[in-house]
């Protein structure tokens, strides 16, 4: 995703679990295999945190911060890390893209759906 803000900023995304893969799910990021963790902080990533709403369907809503200068060389590099791409192969199968035509992560940040913030105080 090319953006004209490569700096640092707060970002929210969001995307649908499917019903039947809730347990596993949990159950796979409560073992978050180290090198995927390693890749998260190497790409610039912070304060990374994963939430689950049940209703009206199950959604999940990722926050980060990114702490970077260079948003789609740090992306890029996390996609090209072949331990991610086994993860993203594993997790994708569990989830629904919000996103029309998205095929998975490796396909970019279009997999998960993205939000706007509209308010934010520290």
């Amino acid at each position: 995703m090319a953006t004209s803000n490569q700096g640092p900023r707060r970002i929210g995304q969001w995307l649908y679990l499917r019903p039947e893969c809730i347990d596993e799910y949990k159950k796979c990021h409560a073992a978050v295999w180290p090198e995927i963790l390693e890749q998260i902080k190497d790409s610039d990533i912070k304060d990374y945190s994963i939430y689950l709403s049940m209703e009206p369907r199950p959604t999940l809503f990722a926050s980060f911060k990114y702490v970077g200068n260079s948003f789609d060389e740090d992306m890029k590099r996390m996609a090209d890390n072949p331990k991610v791409q086994e993860w993203w192969r594993m997790t994708d199968g569990m989830q629904e893209s919000p996103v029309e035509g998205a095929t998975g992560s490796a396909s970019g940040p279009g997999w998960w759906g993205q939000t706007e913030e509209v308010f934010y105080v520290e």
